[in-house]
């Protein structure tokens, strides 16, 4: 395991999770919306910031996520941060810093 580029997240999907099959190999693709707190300096209120996290997870950690996970699943993320670059649909170089899941614990919502 490399500890260098190692991220642990707590948070819940901001939507569906996108499931595909490359190369006979599922990945899924979902956002994770992560609370920070703080106490504001100028009126000492807890203050709540939202951070998103673009996660992909491949094999089967994707079909983990396919079977458990749906917007609004609590998840517990251990993984690595990866960078890639992409070309969009107008022919536009973009580059976009992810997630790859190393494991997930999935939580589903109180009905």
């Amino acid at each position: 395991m490399n500890l260098r580029n190692n991220v642990q997240l707590i948070g819940n999907l901001g939507a569906d999770p996108i499931i595909k099959d490359v190369n006979k190999t599922k990945v899924a693709n979902f956002s994770v919306a992560v609370k920070d707190y703080y106490k504001a300096k100028d009126t000492n209120e807890i203050q709540e910031n939202t951070m998103w996290f673009n996660i992909v997870a491949w094999g089967g950690f994707a079909e983990k996520i396919e079977k458990k996970c749906v917007k609004g699943t609590e998840v517990f993320i251990s993984g690595k941060l990866e960078n890639r670059t992409y070309t969009d649909k107008d022919g536009i170089k973009r580059y976009i810093t992810e997630v790859r899941v190393n494991d997930i614990i999935c939580r589903p919502k109180a009905a």
